[in-house]
């Protein structure tokens, strides 16, 4: 298996120096975000390209589109002004999210918006990676929900799955579809008193010993389906956030990892 790490494992290092702890880590592939950090607010994406190409790096996505499946008011400029800096700082993918507030989309609708989708994307030579969330007020939960519409609007193998170990877990779903997979997020849970039902972003910790969702083994099944993409770090908890060496908590995880797997 391959690493990649997602920016919001250290987002207090300027890109720069997140792609520089990424390299003396032995990963050259990452995520950007819009968020936490924003580095697309903070940043050209010409010089996010020149930045990735001084220091050998591969942007693998930026994260994220949402509410990528109700297609009105600001989304489809936002869609395209994201995918046009995706295209133009060298990012392969584009992450799309869906609707998390307990509002019900219907699959009519996320079909719709997938449709829409396929031009801004294929124009710029992009991937939508489709991330279903798992919490219990998200309006596509299941992977399989994500492929029948990915399927309905997709002649041209524009989308692919975001496999994400922690809303896996979540979701209850047991299916997984390595093939249609373009890229996996692992993050860990290990608090032992916190019902499934209640598990957000805050737990996400970084995998280790503790780990509660099955990481090993959403990636043993994943590898063993055919997956030969990279596991891409992604956790959300302040207590990762607030790391002074951030290197160093990866590096471990990786061995965790690394030697669950051996």
């Amino acid at each position: 298996m391959r690493f990649a790490i997602n920016h919001i494992s250290a987002p207090r290092l300027a890109l720069a120096d997140f792609f520089a702890m990424c390299r003396r880590l032995g990963v050259h592939e990452v995520e950007i975000r819009n968020d936490i950090p924003d580095v697309l607010s903070a940043m050209t994406p010409q010089a996010v390209r020149a930045e990735a190409a001084a220091q050998g790096i591969t942007i693998l996505s930026i994260n994220a589109l949402y509410p990528f499946n109700r297609w009105s008011g600001d989304l489809p400029d936002r869609a395209q002004r994201m995918a046009d800096y995706a295209a133009e700082c060298g990012a392969r993918a584009l992450v799309m999210c869906p609707l998390n507030d307990g509002t019900a989309i219907a699959h009519s609708q996320v079909v719709t918006a997938l449709d829409a989708l396929v031009g801004v994307l294929k124009d710029r030579g992009l991937t939508g990676l489709v991330e279903p969330l798992g919490f219990p007020i998200s309006s596509l939960r299941l992977k399989s929900e994500a492929i029948a519409a990915m399927t309905e609007a997709d002649e041209n193998g524009v989308f692919a799955l975001m496999h994400d170990t922690f809303h896996h877990h979540l979701s209850g779903e047991t299916q997984i579809y390595p093939h249609r997979t373009g890229l996996v997020h692992i993050s860990g849970v290990t608090d032992p008193g916190l019902d499934v039902a209640r598990m957000l972003d805050a737990h996400r910790v970084l995998v280790d010993e503790d780990d509660r969702l099955d990481n090993l083994g959403q990636i043993r099944a994943l590898l063993a389906g055919g997956y030969d993409g990279p596991f891409s770090f992604e956790p959300f908890a302040e207590s990762v956030h607030a790391l002074d060496n951030p290197e160093a908590a990866l590096r471990a995880s990786m061995d965790v990892i690394r030697k669950g797997l051996a």
